[in-house]
């Protein structure tokens, strides 16, 4: 039986707020199975809990952000949500004391080994799968992303397209079969990325005022500005292959099928996610109990050692 997961025990982690730019200190706490992931602002009193879910998805301007019907928010929760899925983790709490995650180095990498030094353990209960039944697909524009059946896990294919000398066209693309394993070794570790000419706007809109070279790829009109260059060739695809995952798994559930997407973002990714979930013919919630039915469903391979026995 695939079984659903927490964490061992609990912690805490500090860093910069993306877009406060002030320190932010998040607390993440084991949680009972069916609970879900369930984020909660510890700096208001009351606290605030929002439960991760695509309906609560309500701010997706430069980042994903979790907003309950009263305006509290919890922003840049797709880093983290990515390395949660890739792990196989859906079941945690997870405080914070400030309006927005810590963005760490803007990457899923720095999660991924937080919570492998931790330690994930299983729960009682078997995981629950969603299985895309039928074909689902939303537009803005010229920009797409679309859910198909598949035999076996879920495999995306992702096109970006950036007229700049430093995105290469030929590293537009990427297709990719999602494994925990594979996600820490190949997609974790891709930085978010901006471009100078849009910083100013962004700092005139109270936006990514945390953000430099410590936490995002940064390009000028011409070159990647960052002194050590990129972590990937392709790191801009893979970034937002990283964000796709982070944003489909808001809804708690691995997704077994094929994802698709050209020019996609946190928008269209949640704009997907709910046109999907708005009717049960799109989808089976499955699990699986016996090793005949896992093996055949081609069902995740989460992590198991430690990340730096998978660099």
């Amino acid at each position: 039986m695939i079984k659903q997961r927490t964490i061992k025990k609990a912690f805490s982690a500090a860093g910069i707020g993306l877009h406060s730019g002030s320190k932010v200190t998040v607390s993440f706490r084991p949680a009972p199975a069916d609970t879900g992931l369930i984020y909660t602002r510890t700096d208001l009193n009351p606290p605030v809990s929002i439960k991760c879910a695509p309906e609560a998805v309500r701010d997706t301007q430069l980042c994903t952000a979790l907003v309950n019907l009263d305006g509290v928010r919890i922003s840049t929760v797709e880093h983290l949500t990515a390395a949660l899925s890739a792990l196989g983790i859906d079941n945690l709490y997870i405080d914070v004391n400030a309006p927005e995650i810590p963005v760490m180095d803007g990457s899923a990498q720095p999660f991924i080994y937080l919570f492998e030094a931790i330690g994930v353990q299983d729960l009682p209960q078997a995981k629950r799968y969603l299985r895309v039944a039928r074909k689902v697909r939303v537009e803005d524009g010229e920009k797409w992303a679309e859910l198909n059946p598949s035999h076996g896990g879920f495999q995306l294919d992702l096109t970006i397209d950036f007229n700049h000398p430093a995105i290469e066209r030929d590293l537009q693309h990427l297709v990719f079969n999602f494994t925990g394993r594979g996600f820490a070794s190949e997609l974790s570790r891709a930085r978010t990325f901006c471009f100078m000419r849009d910083v100013e706007y962004m700092h005139a809109h109270n936006l990514a005022l945390g953000g430099s070279l410590e936490n995002a790829v940064v390009l000028d009109d011409y070159r990647v500005v960052n002194p050590d260059g990129l972590r990937y060739p392709n790191e801009f695809v893979k970034h937002k292959m990283l964000d796709a995952i982070g944003d489909l798994y808001m809804s708690g559930h691995s997704i077994l099928g094929s994802f698709k997407a050209f020019k996609t973002g946190h928008k269209l990714n949640n704009m997907l996610l709910r046109a999907f979930l708005s009717d049960a013919k799109n989808y089976e919630l499955i699990s699986f109990v016996d090793s005949a039915a896992q093996e055949h469903s081609g069902a995740f391979e989460f992590i198991d050692g430690r990340i730096s026995e998978l660099a």
